[in-house]
């Protein structure tokens, strides 16, 4: 397990430094770690995260496609970054707290590893990458605060490769942040 899970590791560092810098080639390899991380995960009864994984391999299909049509590209051919606004929270929030309750009652009902936490961490995760698909700033400060909660996850499952991705993770999602903050236009739909 320990290989397949630095292959996955070193393949969602890649991916999310490509994400940092705005480069589409972020969403095949990132396909090709969820798929790796979705085994990973069954095996750690963190099944939450492993339905994840699923939900990932869609979402990275939907960010390539959106990434990818012409009209998502600025006349540099630089991707527009735009920032969210309050009722973008408001649903986030109702989405986070209906989600996590839901699916951490189902996965309760399984043999599985800490089944509130996994799902409140899961349900982020769909959330944090809905809007950096939409090109939100905001999903940055989504993907920091859900990486200190997978640190204390995987940490506490012994999956020490992954604990140090996500410790990488939370360093690129700051990176990301600063990064997208410079590129942020003014003007952007919301």
């Amino acid at each position: 397990m320990s290989s397949l899970e630095l292959i996955a590791s070193l393949l969602g560092a890649l991916a999310v430094w490509l994400v940092v810098k705005r480069n589409i080639l972020n969403f095949p390899i990132g396909i090709v770690m969820v798929s790796l991380y979705a085994w990973i995960f069954w095996e750690a009864k963190l099944y939450s995260d492993m339905l994840l994984q699923g939900v990932f391999a869609i979402m990275q299909l939907q960010g390539w496609y959106l990434w990818s049509r012409k009209n998502a590209r600025s006349e540099e051919q630089e991707l527009t970054v735009r920032s969210m606004q309050a009722r973008h929270w408001v649903w986030t929030g109702a989405i986070q707290l209906v989600g996590t309750l839901g699916l951490g009652y189902l996965m309760s009902l399984t043999d599985a590893s800490l089944p509130y936490l996994d799902a409140f961490a899961a349900v982020q995760s769909v959330l944090a990458q809905w809007w950096l698909n939409k090109r939100y700033l905001e999903n940055w400060i989504l993907w920091i605060a859900v990486d200190e909660v997978y640190l204390m996850i995987y940490s506490y499952k012994s999956l020490y490769f992954t604990t140090g991705l996500y410790a990488l993770f939370l360093v690129m999602a700051v990176a990301g942040y600063l990064e997208w903050r410079k590129r942020l236009h003014p003007t952007a739909e919301a």
